[in-house]
């Protein structure tokens, strides 16, 4: 088994993918291909095929990354609110302000 995937040559951005499928089956394959031309897209715009399920599970991983806005990168690296609160409970405040101004000066407020 393998997973199915529409990728958008011009971008190549993965618009839809699916695991557990048979590229021996061609229904796996039709299915993609009414995706695509129900919406009125030109097939030759886009890329249909079978590849291993950790390939494209990386090639969304990469894409998922790329599309996080500097926000996003910031907010997810600052401790979480139970790293907070065990922090405040535990005495560890100090340890919790250099995790926090880490995060702030690999990532300083936009202006």
């Amino acid at each position: 088994m393998a997973t199915s995937y529409l990728k958008e040559k011009s971008t190549g951005k993965v618009l839809t993918s699916t695991s557990e499928q048979d590229p021996n089956n061609p229904a796996h394959t039709e299915v993609l291909n009414t995706f695509v031309t129900s919406r009125g897209w030109n097939l030759d715009d886009y890329e249909i095929g079978f590849a291993d399920d950790d390939v494209v599970k990386e090639w969304l991983d990469i894409q998922d990354e790329a599309a996080k806005t500097y926000s996003d990168r910031r907010k997810s690296e600052y401790p979480t609110i139970e790293e907070c609160v065990h922090a405040i409970l535990d005495g560890e405040l100090d340890d919790l302000q250099i995790k926090r101004q880490v995060v702030k000066d690999k990532y300083p407020k936009e202006i």
